[in-house]
């Protein structure tokens, strides 16, 4: 499955929906900054480091997923978990190309610091989209090892029966 960009999302959610998200994520924020004020600047950016959208995005997520299904007339409640969780499992691996921003930018900041953020946008880009590969490469759906059923993908990886 290719990355793609689509649209067609942004004219199914409602424009409280896009406040929530906006409010939860100040909140987050300004949280983080006073935490920060208080503990100091290093316990403060660990909290920025959380996505603060997160929290708001899942459960708009599962919601919209949920009334989908349930105007098919089939009960979205599996459906909209599923979906919160695909997206916790994105958000888990954009925040491993986070670390990977950090590393470098400390490393690089001190020679330039557009040098800096150039090599660290780089050293995002690439180690998110290796972790989004290799967990397509390497996942085992919970379906498959339930039934027994190997399809030939799954034994090019080791995996037996």
């Amino acid at each position: 499955m290719p990355v793609k960009l689509s649209t067609s999302s942004l004219k199914q959610t409602h424009w409280y929906e896009y406040a929530v998200r906006f409010a939860l994520g100040g909140l987050a924020t300004v949280a983080a900054g006073l935490l920060g004020s208080y503990f100091g600047v290093s316990v403060g950016g660990l909290f920025l480091a959380l996505p603060a959208i997160f929290c708001a995005s899942a459960t708009l997520i599962e919601s919209h997923e949920r009334r989908a299904k349930e105007k098919a007339g089939l009960s979205g409640d599996r459906r909209g978990q599923q979906a919160a969780a695909l997206d916790a499992a994105g958000a888990g691996l954009g925040s491993i190309g986070l670390a990977a921003f950090a590393c470098v930018f400390y490393v690089v900041v001190s020679m330039t610091t557009i040098g800096a953020f150039v090599a660290a946008i780089l050293a995002w880009a690439t180690v998110s989209v290796s972790a989004w590969w290799l967990r397509r490469k390497l996942r085992i759906t919970s379906r498959t090892v339930r039934t027994g059923c190997i399809g030939p993908s799954a034994n090019g990886r080791g995996i037996s029966p």
